[in-house]
C-alpha cells in the first residue's frame, strides 16, 4: 500500500481513557496508509517522551512528531537525548515539535512565559548537541548553561517542527524549523496567510521555501459518526479553545470580538469548570452552539465523505504541504481515508518523506 505521506492524524485525542489507546490507533494509522502520528501534550497521562516511545515501538513505517511540547518544562540535554533516543528508535521518523504552551496553563504551574528568542535559540541548541559540538558557557534567550553536549560521535539531523498560530510564530517556524503545524479552525484566508508567512520567513532566511512543510490541522467530522460525538468534536472544541485563548483565535481569523465577548458573558460558560470538549454533556454543547456562530465552525471536513475528501483536498490548494484529520482516531477516519485514496493525485506527494517535517528528496 502506498504511504500517503500528506495526510497525518492527531493520536489520543481529546480526553482518552487510557494512553494504552495509541498502540491501536498508531498501528490502524499504518494499515491505512497514513504518513504520520502527531502527538499532543498535557499534563496528565499524555505525557509527549512517553507517548512517542510508545508510537515509535508498535510502528515501522509511520511518521511521528510532538505537537507540541515546551521547551522549558525539560532540561535541554534531557530533550536532545529524547529526540536523539526516538530518532534512532524510528530510524529518522521522528520529528521533535515545540510550541509556545498557554499562558494561563504556565501561570497556573508558575512557568515563565516564552518568547520567540528563546525557542529560536533553544532550536539552535539542539542542531549543535545533535551535530555532536560540545557547547560551552551558553548564555542566550534558552539559558545559562556551562556545558551541553552528547558528544562528538553523533552527528544527525533532526528535523523539528514547530506548531504556530500568530505571525511572529509563523515567521520563527519559516526560518528556524523544518515544518510548521497551524491551528483548527484557521479560515481559508488565514490559512493562505498563514502559509505565505512562512513560506516568506523562510526564502528571507537563505533557506528554500518548499523545504518547510506547512501543515493544515483540520477538523475532519463525518456524519457517519454520532450526532454527540461530532457535537463534542466541533462545537466543544471550538469552545475549549475560545475558553483557553479566544482572543487569539478571533484576532487571527478576524471574527468579530463581541461575539466572544456574548460567549465569555454566558452564565453557563462563566461558571463552567474545565474544558467544554472533555466534560460537557450533550446537552451543554447544544447550548454552547448556540454562542457560535457557525461561520466559525465551518473551516472543517464535515458532511458525507465525499464532501470531507473535497474539503481535505482544498487545503492543498491553499499552500498546505499536509493535512493533519484533527480530532478523530483513525476508526473513525477510515470511510474518509478511503474516499480520499480514492480520490488522491497520482505522484503529487511523492517528495514528501515519512518524517513530518522531511522530504525523500
Amino acid at each position: 500500500m502506498d504511504r500517503m505521506n500528506e495526510l497525518g492524524f492527531y493520536t489520543l485525542a481529546g480526553a482518552p481513557r487510557s494512553p494504552r489507546d495509541l498502540i491501536a490507533e498508531v498501528q490502524q494509522a499504518e494499515v491505512l496508509g497514513l504518513g504520520s502520528a502527531f502527538i499532543s501534550e498535557r499534563f496528565n497521562i499524555k505525557e509527549a517522551a512517553t507517548l512517542s516511545g510508545a508510537a515509535g515501538a508498535v510502528s515501522t513505517h509511520i511518521g511521528i512528531a510532538t505537537a507540541a511540547t515546551n521547551h522549558n518544562t525539560r532540561h535541554p540535554m534531557v530533550t536532545a537525548a529524547y529526540a536523539m533516543t526516538m530518532h534512532k528508535l524510528t530510524e529518522g521518523r521522528f520529528s521533535l515539535g515545540l510550541g509556545r504552551g498557554i499562558d494561563r496553563v504556565f501561570d497556573a504551574y508558575g512557568l515563565a512565559h516564552i518568547k520567540t528568542a528563546q525557542i529560536e535559540d533553544f532550536v539552535g541548541l539542539m542542531r549543535r548537541i545533535w551535530r555532536g559540538e560540545t557547547v560551552i558557557a551558553h548564555d542566550g534567550p534558552a539559558g545559562k548553561y556551562p556545558l551541553l553536549s552528547m558528544g562528538p560521535e553523533y552527528d544527525e539531523h533532526i528535523p523539528m517542527t514547530f506548531t504556530a498560530f500568530g505571525p511572529n510564530s509563523l515567521a520563527l517556524g519559516g526560518r528556524a524549523f523544518d515544518a510548521v503545524v497551524l491551528h483548527t479552525f484557521f479560515t481559508d484566508e488565514t490559512t493562505t496567510r498563514a502559509v505565505a508567512t512562512v513560506k516568506q520567513a523562510a526564502e528571507q532566511a537563505g533557506r528554500d521555501p518548499a523545504s518547510v512543510r506547512v501543515w493544515s490541522c483540520f477538523a475532519t467530522i463525518g456524519d457517519h459518526l454520532p450526532e454527540a460525538l461530532r457535537l463534542k468534536k466541533t462545537v466543544g472544541r471550538m469552545g475549549t479553545y475560545l475558553q483557553a485563548y479566544g482572543d487569539l483565535m478571533v484576532r487571527t481569523n478576524d471574527w468579530d470580538p463581541a461575539v466572544l465577548a456574548r460567549f465569555r458573558a454566558d452564565s453557563f460558560v462563566a461558571g463552567f469548570q474545565g474544558a467544554l470538549d472533555a466534560l460537557a454533556t450533550p446537552e451543554e454543547l447544544e447550548h454552547v452552539a448556540t454562542l457560535i456562530p457557525e461561520q466559525w465552525l465551518a473551516a472543517a471536513a464535515t458532511g458525507t465523505r465525499e464532501q470531507c475528501v473535497k474539503m481535505i483536498r482544498a487545503q492543498f490548494d491553499l499552500g498546505c504541504d499536509g493535512v493533519i484529520l484533527h480530532g478523530a482516531s483513525p476508526a473513525e477516519l477510515e470511510p474518509i481515508i478511503s474516499g480520499y485514496r480514492d480520490a488522491r493525485p497520482v505522484g503529487r506527494f511523492d517528495r514528501l518523506a515519512a518524517n513530518p517535517a522531511g522530504y525523500a528528496g
